[in-house]
C-alpha cells in the first residue's frame, strides 16, 4: 500500500478504494441524534425534535434515489490489505463513544426539560432509532470479530438498550438457522412486521439464552455466573438504567423503556426486510443447504450503505460473516430490494404497501413456486391462491 487508501495486489492490481472516507458518515448520521435538543435549547420549539426523524425516513430514502447505487467490488488479491488497513476499524471504535454520549445526554435532555407529550414521544423515537439501527448495527459488525477488543466494544454498545445477547444469538443462531422456518429472525412472505416482531423479539431471546447455556454447560461452568456472556453485558445494562434513574428520578422508567422497546424494532425492522419470504432448501439427508448470497434481500444504495457500515450488502455478509464491512461485494442476480433500509422499514410499517411492493419480488425471485417460499404457515393456502403459486415436489 502506497498511499492511504490505494491497494497493489501480488499481481500488480491497483485498487483505490474511493469510499474510503465516506464511511464518516456512518458517524454523521447517528451524531444527527443531538440535533434535536440543541434546537430545542435554542429556540425553545419542542417541534423541532421530529426534523431529525424525518431526516432518517424522508431524507435518506430520497438520497437513495437520487445518489443510486454502487456495484463495485474490491480486487479479491488486495482483500487481506483491505481488512488489515486500521483506518476501517477506528471508524467502528469511533462511533462507540457518540452512541454512548447520545444515548445518555438523550436521558439527560428529557431528564431536565419539561417537554410537551409529542416532544417526548419524539425523543422515544429519535433515540431508539439513532442507538437501535446504528447501536445494534455497530455490535453486529463488532461482535462477528475475532479481536476480544471488538467484543467487548460490542457488549459496551449493546449494554444500553438491554440488548447484550444479540452477538451470541446472532452469530450461533440466525447465521445457521436463517432463510428456514426455524429461524425467529427470518420473515416469512405473508407475515406483516407486527406479527414477525412478536415471533422474533421473545424468540431470539429464548435462543440466545439456550445457546449460552449450553455452552457454559459443556464447559463445566455455572449458568449464573459472570462467565455467561448475556449476563455481563445485562448487569452493565441494569448500572446505566440504575444510575438514570438515581439522577432522573423514576419518571425516567417509562422513556428507558420505550426507547428500549424502539430501539429493539430497528433490529426486528432490520431482520424483516434481510430475508422475508426466501428459503434456503434441505438436502437428500436432511440438512439444509449452506448459506448462499441469495438467501438474503441485498441492496447496493450508496448513501444508506455509507451510513451503516455496509449492512445492506446483506447478502455476501450472510454467505461469508468473516469479511469486514469495507471488503462485502455485490453480485449480480440477487433478490434486491427497491430502496435503502431506512425506506424500507417506513415501507414495512404499513403492511398492505409492504405485501404490494415485495410480494411480487419476492415471488419472481422464486420462479412462483411453493418450494422456493418461506410462507407465514397460517397464510400459506390464502396466498398461493392470491397468486397462482405452483406447487411442486
Amino acid at each position: 500500500m502506497s498511499q492511504a487508501g490505494v491497494f497493489v495486489g501480488p499481481s500488480g492490481v491497483e485498487y483505490r478504494d474511493r469510499k474510503r472516507h465516506l464511511w464518516i458518515v456512518s458517524l454523521f448520521v447517528p451524531g444527527t441524534v443531538f440535533l434535536g435538543p440543541l434546537m430545542v435549547m435554542a429556540t425553545g420549539e419542542a417541534w423541532l425534535l421530529w426534523l431529525p426523524l424525518v431526516f432518517y425516513y424522508l431524507a435518506i430514502p430520497l438520497l437513495d434515489m437520487l445518489i443510486g447505487e454502487d456495484r463495485s467490488n474490491p480486487p479479491e488479491e488486495v482483500v487481506p490489505q483491505l481488512e488489515a488497513d486500521l483506518f476501517y476499524r477506528r471508524m467502528t471504535y469511533a462511533l462507540v463513544p457518540i452512541l454512548l454520549v447520545a444515548y445518555l445526554v438523550s436521558m439527560w435532555f428529557v431528564g431536565t426539560h419539561s417537554l410537551p407529550l409529542h416532544g417526548i414521544i419524539a425523543m422515544v423515537l429519535l433515540t431508539g432509532t439513532v442507538c437501535g439501527a446504528a447501536g445494534i448495527n455497530l455490535g453486529h459488525e463488532l461482535g462477528h470479530k475475532k479481536t476480544k477488543t471488538e467484543r467487548w466494544l460490542a457488549k459496551l454498545v449493546l449494554a444500553p438498550l438491554g440488548y447484550g445477547h444479540f452477538p451470541i444469538e446472532h452469530n450461533k443462531g440466525h447465521h445457521r438457522d436463517v432463510a428456514t422456518p426455524e429461524d425467529p429472525a427470518s420473515s416469512r412472505l405473508g407475515e406483516s412486521i407486527w406479527k414477525f416482531a412478536l415471533r422474533e423479539i421473545p424468540g431470539t431471546m429464548k435462543r440466545a439464552w439456550q445457546l449460552e447455556k449450553g455452552r457454559l454447560q459443556k464447559e463445566g461452568k455455572p449458568v449464573w455466573s459472570l462467565h455467561n456472556e448475556i449476563l455481563q453485558p445485562g448487569l452493565l445494562s441494569l448500572v446505566i438504567w440504575g444510575s438514570i434513574i438515581a439522577l432522573f428520578g423514576w419518571k425516567m422508567l417509562p422513556f428507558i423503556a420505550a426507547v428500549t422497546l424502539w430501539s429493539y424494532l430497528q433490529l426486528t425492522s432490520a431482520n424483516y426486510v434481510e430475508h422475508y419470504g426466501l428459503l434456503r432448501h434441505k438436502d437428500a439427508n436432511g440438512r439444509y443447504e449452506r448459506t448462499q448470497p441469495h438467501h438474503s434481500w441485498n441492496s447496493n444504495h450508496m448513501f444508506s450503505n455509507w451510513a451503516s457500515f455496509h449492512l445492506q450488502r446483506h447478502s455476501d455478509h450472510h454467505a461469508h460473516p468473516a469479511r469486514r464491512y469495507q471488503s462485502l461485494r455485490h453480485f449480480d442476480g440477487l433478490p434486491t430490494l427497491p430502496n435503502g433500509y431506512f425506506g424500507m422499514f417506513l415501507l414495512s410499517y404499513v403492511p398492505p404497501l409492504w405485501f404490494k411492493v415485495m410480494d411480487h419480488r419476492m415471488l419472481e425471485h422464486a420462479g412462483y413456486d411453493a418450494a422456493n417460499i418461506n410462507f407465514d404457515p397460517a397464510r400459506r393456502d390464502a396466498l398461493i391462491r392470491k397468486y397462482q403459486i405452483k406447487q411442486t415436489t
